[in-house]
């Protein structure tokens, strides 16, 4: 049997998510979309809507799993009940730029503009479908190379650098 020992190349980013127990349905109905388009979802929890957590806990397992691919391919979904508290804990972690995205302009500015890595979303006040959908305006839409912000970008991870 014949292997093929080139490295493959991802067309389809990983995607890492995560959500507390407010956002447990939504995560549920964006993985089983995102494996119909063949994309590769790796959940980092919860596993129970039932049980107590904490969303800090997730929003840093998939921080660092995003932060650690220097290839920048994986990207992040977080839900908690607004995806604010989400996106303040992934913030933390050097490297990652996530953004709460609330309806298209939000969605598709935050990867053109911002180069954001990570999308979080509110699971509660949202339709699943609408969830669904701003994921993939999110993960349809690429960084524009624009100068002005990658200087920004830049600026962004200095700061990160002096104060962290």
């Amino acid at each position: 049997m014949k292997t093929n020992n080139k490295r493959q190349t991802r067309t389809l980013p990983l995607i890492v998510i995560g959500s507390d127990h407010a956002g447990f349905a939504a995560k549920r109905a964006i993985i089983k979309d995102l494996a119909e388009r063949k994309y590769v979802v790796l959940d980092v929890g919860s596993f129970d809507p039932n049980m107590p957590d904490d969303y800090p806990d997730y929003a840093a397992q998939v921080g660092k799993t995003v932060a650690s691919d220097k290839d920048g391919m994986t990207k992040g979904i977080l839900i908690c009940g607004s995806g604010t508290g989400m996106a303040i804990a992934a913030n933390k972690i050097k490297g990652i730029r996530a953004s709460v995205v609330y309806d298209d302009y939000s969605a598709r500015m935050a990867r053109y503009d911002n180069d954001a890595n990570i999308i979080a979303l509110r699971g509660r006040g949202f339709s699943q479908k609408k969830d669904t959908h701003l994921v993939h305006k999110f993960l349809s839409t690429s960084f524009s190379q624009i100068s002005r912000h990658k200087r920004r970008i830049k600026k962004i991870a200095a700061i990160e650098k002096t104060h962290r």
